[in-house]
């Protein structure tokens, strides 16, 4: 039995994962309260950038936590295909239940189904990286924490569409979201312990990628791409602010 360490560099990588959780939840509750704002194609756009925020932001807390994870006595490598499809499953399976709220009629029937999908992509993509997994030895799981895994995470993702929907306030958004991004970790910690790992040593290469050749770069370029979209919410104007400067521009006095 190989022994796991699952923050081989100290805090830094579960610090740095829950960052990720919740700078992702942030955006993408900010995007879905936008939606719920607006109409038509612009409604649309803003529930798309909510989903791949949501799935983004999970996906990189996963793989950046993966960093620091670490099995005695075997070295670790990572399918490229497989650990690329859990990004895409994230993102499409999120979005499911991002736009099933957005465009849902019954308030309580679109939360749950919407929830329900969310909870699922969110744990369907922390399963799939760990399938995406190559070492020298045998991956076991405790099906009893598997399933408390997937508990959570449909939880958090239900609550955390039922605060896209009920919370608007910018500071109330925040507290939302350093809650998710807590129920994302724990999900995905919970996951993890659920891992037993049955070292068979051997000097044969592992097929596949290390962390730092292709896990890194990717989180690295996701990280950006959630700090750049950030910057693009912030600057955008809300619908009401919109109502607000043409409500301006028609009381302003003809030249």
């Amino acid at each position: 039995m190989g022994h796991l360490d699952h923050a081989a560099f100290g805090w830094l990588t579960p610090v740095l994962s829950y960052a990720m959780a919740c700078i992702g939840a942030a955006l993408g509750l900010r995007c879905t309260v936008r939606a719920l704002g607006a109409t038509g194609r612009s409604r649309r756009n803003w529930l798309i950038t909510a989903a791949s925020a949501i799935g983004s932001g999970i996906w990189t807390m996963h793989f950046v936590a993966m960093l620091g994870f670490a099995v005695t006595g075997t070295d670790i490598r990572y399918n490229v295909l497989l650990t690329i499809l859990s990004l895409l499953v994230a993102m499409v399976v999120v979005g499911a239940g991002v736009f099933a709220v957005g465009y849902g009629k019954d308030r309580t029937r679109s939360l749950l189904l919407g929830g329900l999908a969310t909870g699922l992509g969110v744990a369907g993509m922390h399963y799939l990286g760990m399938a995406a997994l190559r070492l020298h030895g045998t991956v076991d799981y405790d099906p009893v924490l598997v399933a408390l895994s997937v508990v959570i995470a449909v939880v958090a993702a239900t609550a955390a569409l039922w605060a896209g929907l009920n919370i608007k306030a910018p500071v109330a958004v925040a507290v939302a979201s350093l809650v998710m991004g807590a129920a994302v970790s724990s999900m995905h910690y919970t996951g993890m312990i659920a891992v037993s790992v049955d070292v068979t040593p051997s000097g044969a290469a592992l097929p596949g990628a290390t962390a730092m050749q292709f896990i890194f770069p990717l989180a690295v370029g996701l990280g950006s791409y959630l700090f750049i979209t950030a910057a693009f919410v912030a600057l955008s104007p809300s619908a009401r602010e919109r109502a607000d400067y043409a409500s301006a521009e028609q009381l302003a006095p003809a030249p």
